[in-house]
């Protein structure tokens, strides 16, 4: 009977553990696992929304990065355009100027051949006035005549 008393209080104290862990430990360890599960599933949770948020802001980036390239092309052709506008319209007035000063060179060059014949008619009526006079001192001679009008000549 001793084996059997000590069989019988291994088993009540084996009982009142199982009890004990049941009734104290076991409610406890149950709260853990499900705060432990519940802390997991909240990770996997922000894990699958950052996730999306990430998917989400790459498509906004790529967006973004898109509309940026367009609006550099953009840019670049605008500067483009006014470059060769630029360059269209300083053509038109290196045009515009050399043509004002072709003008005003040619009516410069007018002026001077103006007043080159001036000079001439004056030189030519000295000429004339100077040969009148040199044949009114001498006699009237048709061979003196004609040296004189030759030499009127070679001075004119």
């Amino acid at each position: 009977m001793n084996i059997n008393l000590t069989l019988f209080a291994q088993v009540v104290t084996f009982t009142a553990f199982i009890w004990f862990t049941v009734k104290f430990i076991w409610p406890f360890m149950l709260r853990a696992i499900e705060a432990r599960q519940k802390t997991i599933a909240d990770g996997l949770a922000a894990a699958e929304q950052g996730r999306r948020a990430l998917e989400t802001s790459t498509r906004e980036a790529d967006l973004e990065i898109k509309r940026a390239r367009e609006r550099a092309a953009e840019i670049l052709s605008q500067a483009e355009r006014r470059g060769a506008q630029m360059v269209d319209e300083a053509k038109t007035a290196a045009k515009e100027e050399g043509s004002r000063e072709k003008a005003a060179a040619k009516a410069e060059i007018e002026q001077e051949v103006t007043r080159a014949r001036e000079q001439l008619r004056d030189r030519v009526a000295s000429l004339a006035v100077a040969g009148a006079e040199k044949i009114l001192r001498r006699e009237v001679d048709a061979r003196a005549h004609g040296e004189l009008l030759e030499s009127i000549k070679r001075q004119l």
